[in-house]
């Protein structure tokens, strides 16, 4: 099953066709991971990243290796900047109009492809290498345990014919073999907090999965080794922990120097700064935090005296107006690096699992402010798990859940005080996850040994 069919590459060249989701969330380890690849076969390796036309023109002239090329599929829906707004219908659109613009491209590629890397949330791309007989990787761009979660909620959901609502699912959702009591909270609220449908769908698309040749998750083995044990159990597949799957080969590139006069001027502050002692902020690209709740956080901020950095995309305009002499706002910046700036001590994050990944990475504890979907049982592994972090607890004011100022400034200040018992430990247990990381990705490490398992496989 593992080595069925696929056109096979000519002259000996593997080629692997990556078709993510079309949203940053995924398009970004994907191309990770595509980038990892080329650089260990260079040579024996031809990628085509596939993304839709409005994607191409947004990372179209991003800087590449050889083995990797672009290729475009029309635009799902005509203003894909709009998802937001309806995400359900994105989401069905994405899993509808992309398949058949696909199916054709294959056609076109030479050499014809070897294997599918698909995107899980697409749900379209196993049926489709099944029927050309290609073997398939199912890529999977959050934990294992929020996979772990949806698998056996799917399971069950199916088994007791249910669907998936709140008020069916309510009584029964202590009952789920598989799932431990500890995510059993998390998977409530997930299922209270989120749209329905998007639900539904998700569960579509896991439900497709047994049917893939290979299952590549994008975290590190022994971050969540139990819970990729179990799934290891279940499926008859190989699956491949290779993370983390962030842009680490870019870090040794061009490192920060004071004389660097190639570097953003957020840079250029950071080295500015004492060691470890500002709290970097970014709340994610997708779902924004209302205005009522950035205005507590701001203020608060300004009164903690707490040196900040905040990443604030299409919002970084009004808060510059509003930022005190210790914070610096910008649209935008390159994460990675700046996690791993020595005089980075925190990140205050809304949890999505790549920049969850980033800050395990570079050994920086974690705020967690999760908003939708699996940031809740990302915020539960960082806090209750790995105790790289401490959560922002939010309460009900009025109707919206709103964080107020004072308590805000008073956990800030707790939180980047190094002097703190908590503090203390919160910082030993990030720099040891930081190594654990390195230890993964270094020769012989687990996601070292994967990757060149997932290759030898697909070759």
């Amino acid at each position: 099953m593992h080595n069925s069919g696929g056109g096979g590459g000519s002259g000996g060249v593997c080629h692997l066709v990556a078709m993510p989701f079309p949203g940053r969330g995924h398009i970004n380890p994907m191309m990770n991971l595509c980038k990892i690849l080329a650089s260990r076969r260079p040579k024996e390796i031809l990628i085509t990243f596939v993304v839709t036309e409005e994607w191409l023109g947004f990372i179209g002239s991003d800087p590449k290796p050889e083995a990797i090329r672009f290729a475009a599929i029309p635009n799902v829906v005509p203003n894909e900047r709009h998802k937001a707004a309806n995400f359900p219908a994105f989401y069905e659109a994405v899993m509808t109009n992309m398949e058949a613009p696909f199916d054709r491209l294959l056609d076109r590629l030479e050499p014809p492809p070897t294997a599918i890397l698909g995107c899980v949330e697409l749900r379209w791309p196993i049926a489709l290498a099944n029927r050309r007989n290609i073997p398939v990787a199912a890529f999977w761009t959050m934990s294992a345990s929020f996979y772990s979660m949806l698998h056996h909620l799917d399971v069950f959901a199916q088994q007791r014919r249910l669907n998936v609502d709140k008020d069916t699912l309510d009584g029964e959702v202590e009952n789920i073999p598989g799932i431990s009591s500890a995510h059993l909270a998390d998977l409530r609220t997930v299922l209270h907090e989120n749209d329905q449908r998007v639900l539904q769908l998700a569960l579509e698309c896991i439900s497709k999965v047994p049917k893939a040749n290979y299952l590549l998750l994008t975290t590190v083995h022994e971050l969540e080794a139990e819970t990729i044990e179990s799934l290891k159990a279940i499926f008859p597949f190989p699956i491949y922990p290779i993370g983390p799957a962030i842009p680490y080969l870019e870090l040794g590139e061009n490192p920060s120097s004071v004389n660097n006069d190639h570097n953003p001027d957020y840079i250029k502050w950071l080295d500015s700064q004492p060691p470890e002692s500002v709290l970097y902020i970014s709340l994610g690209s997708f779902l924004s935090v209302s205005s009522a709740q950035m205005d507590q956080i701001v203020e608060a901020l300004n009164s903690s005296n707490v040196r900040y950095l905040w990443v604030a995309r299409a919002d970084a305009s009004w808060l510059k107006d509003k930022c005190g002499d210790k914070g610096v706002v910008v649209p935008w910046c390159d994460q990675l690096k700046v996690l791993s700036h020595s005089s980075v001590g925190g990140f205050w994050s809304h949890c999505g699992w790549n920049s969850t990944l980033e800050a395990l990475f570079a050994g920086v504890p974690m705020l967690t402010f999760p908003l939708f979907l699996d940031q809740v049982p990302n915020s539960s592994q960082i806090v209750d798990e790995w105790r790289n972090g401490c959560k922002v607890e939010q309460e009900k004011l009025d109707i919206e859940e709103i964080v107020a100022k004072e308590k805000i400034e008073k956990l800030v200040k707790r939180f980047i005080d190094h002097e703190s018992q908590e503090g203390k430990q919160i910082r030993g247990r990030a720099r040891e996850i930081r190594a654990t990381c390195l230890k993964a990705i270094g020769t012989g490490g687990s996601s070292d040994g994967n990757l060149d398992a997932f290759i030898r496989d697909i070759s």
